[in-house]
């Protein structure tokens, strides 16, 4: 089985923010569409966005005679996609965005809540219409599926509030580095331990968490002395617990987000990127990154299966 691994973030979920206090829920109201609880109840049509023929017209028959497509994602990764304090409404970035281009195209969603691992498989064997995950486009994934490019993110570190531990991840060396499963930050890890040991020095010790929100609560415990995730949901985690934590270092490895649809989607894909290029003119698209306090992700392009590295 291919690899599932993505560049992905860190995960306030409900439960974290009961724990410590948090808010889970983004600073402005924007009303992008509809969402559904993790049980996949029925959606309601967007209020905000309307729907564009020209671009209606573009969604493949198959497509549209559904009129409502399922989406798959794994609602852990605050502020991309998390449960609402209902424990079963799903929201955040990717859902705001994705309900905005969904209304263009006269479609509405229905959000399904799954581990991030199986999403994409469950693409490609048709269960789900697409996936909507903070997924990252590399070679691997343009392999396998059909991907539309949204957001740029990075890895970024974060340790907590005044740095005890003098985390620095240019020499992570020793350190103890809290990371979410299936992501690319594993893989990162995993390669600069074997960097320090074939150097004679000591390896990184990876705790390694099925949610990131468990990562989050590890770093303010002090079961770990740094945690590694996508910069959005670094960005987010220290925004969200005060003064507990801050990040350390700079955004590295930037690429883009994509959405997932099936290899023989690309039509389907072209409609998406026109949509978003729609909301990205009236406004729509910078106003969800600005409620979400993810306006540096920003990006002016939206393309199918767009060349990248890796």
């Amino acid at each position: 089985m291919a690899s599932v691994h993505l560049r992905r973030r860190v995960a306030l979920t409900t439960a974290l923010a009961l724990s410590f206090g948090l808010t889970a829920c983004g600073s402005d109201s924007l009303d992008t569409g509809s969402s559904s609880s993790s049980g996949g109840s029925a959606t309601e049509s967007s209020k905000s966005v309307s729907a564009d023929q020209k671009l209606a017209d573009m969604v493949p028959a198959a497509i549209k005679s559904k009129g409502t497509i399922t989406i798959g994602t794994d609602a852990s990764y605050a502020p991309n996609e998390f449960l609402a304090d209902d424990g079963k409404t799903i929201q955040g970035l990717d859902v705001d965005l994705v309900n905005a281009v969904l209304a263009k195209l006269g479609l509405k969603a229905n959000w399904q809540n799954a581990s991030f691992g199986t999403i994409q498989n469950n693409v490609q064997s048709g269960k789900y219409d697409m996936g909507v995950s903070s997924f990252t486009i590399n070679k691997e994934r343009l392999g396998a599926v059909t991907m539309v490019s949204y957001f740029s993110a990075g890895t970024l570190w974060a340790t907590k509030k005044g740095n005890p531990d003098k985390v620095n991840p240019a020499e992570p060396c020793g350190l103890t580095v809290g990371v979410q499963k299936d992501t690319v930050q594993v893989d990162d890890l995993t390669t600069r331990s074997k960097k320090c040991t074939d150097a004679g020095k000591k390896a990184i010790t990876q705790v390694v968490e099925q949610d990131q929100s468990k990562v989050t609560a590890n770093l303010i415990s002090g079961k770990v002395q740094a945690m590694a995730s996508d910069s959005p949901i670094a960005l987010y985690a220290v925004q969200q617990t005060g003064d507990k934590l801050e990040t350390v270092g700079d955004v590295y490895d930037s690429a883009p987000y994509g959405l997932v649809l099936k290899k023989d989607q690309t039509d389907f894909g072209k409609a998406l990127a026109e949509a978003l290029k729609s909301i990205k003119s009236d406004g729509t698209y910078d106003s969800v990154l600005k409620k979400w306090n993810n306006t540096s992700g920003a990006v002016s392009t939206f393309e199918v299966n767009p060349s990248v590295g890796g």
